[in-house]
């Protein structure tokens, strides 16, 4: 009885647990498996990965988006970035994709007149939180993937907004979003800005398990990722990495023979 009352609970539940390999698996398949081995990175929310010098609010957009669709694989899509009031919603271009989705030998190129490029557009309140920049990025060039390549997540349809978000977990953006999976709303009105803050589909506790789940299989080290996550997050990061390195060397998950091979 009492080693069952003090035994440490899973990070997420068994269901849960199952959807993520899932949809990992699903992700990895169907958006490049050759990007992901070869040329993925974890992206981390410092200079070294966002360089360059700004002089403006515009400069820092396209910057931040420039690093971002290079880091997603996707920089020889049609997609450029225009201000916000330049921005007018229109239907996704028909597009032909050749050679691959991602990486470097992608070919993707617009087939209908009326559309030259996938024009983005970005959130001005969120220039002073740029991680909420670059997950919004993510998120919307994600959701570009999976509308090109048509194939539903595991769960299908009614799980395309979580889905979406472990792509961009799987692209490499996984501290990103968990850093900005919840905001704290602070004790002061005027200190807290919803128009900046990202929409997360996934809960802390899933965005920090599939974070896990991104490191283990990509191998990288438990304490080269844990200082890049805010500080309530760590615990439970350290507790999904030690269960997920654990099972990964038991596991008969097509995720993990996947990495193996």
């Amino acid at each position: 009885m009492f080693t069952s009352l003090f035994k440490k609970q899973p990070l997420v539940d068994e269901n849960t647990q199952e959807w993520l390999f899932d949809t990992f698996s699903w992700a990895i398949e169907h958006f490049n498996v050759q990007v992901f081995l070869k040329e993925t990175q974890l992206i981390l929310p410092t200079n070294e990965f966002y360089s360059g010098r700004v002089a403006s609010v515009n400069e820092m957009a396209n910057n931040i988006f420039n690093h971002t669709l290079a880091y997603s694989s996707m920089q020889n899509w049609p997609i450029r970035l225009v201000n916000p009031h330049e921005a007018i919603t229109t239907e996704m271009p028909v597009l032909t994709v050749r050679n691959a989705i991602r990486g470097e030998n992608a070919l993707v190129e617009v087939l209908n007149d009326r559309y030259k490029t996938i024009d983005f557009t970005f959130n001005p309140s969120q220039i002073n939180q740029p991680q909420d920049l670059i997950a919004s990025y993510a998120q919307q060039l994600a959701t570009i993937l999976v509308m090109q390549q048509k194939i539903l997540p595991p769960g299908g349809k009614e799980f395309l907004p979580q889905a979406i978000d472990v792509l961009a977990c799987v692209m490499g953006f996984g501290v990103i979003f968990s850093n900005t999976a919840y905001q704290f709303k602070g004790g002061c009105g005027s200190c807290y800005n919803p128009r900046a803050n990202r929409q997360a589909a996934l809960s802390e506790n899933d965005n920090v398990y599939a974070l896990a789940l991104f490191c283990v299989l990509k191998s990288k080290k438990l304490k080269d990722v844990k200082q890049h996550l805010k500080g309530h997050l760590r615990k439970a990061f350290g507790q999904a990495y030690s269960e997920l390195s654990s099972l990964s060397q038991t596991s008969e998950s097509p995720l993990f023979l996947t990495i193996k091979k």
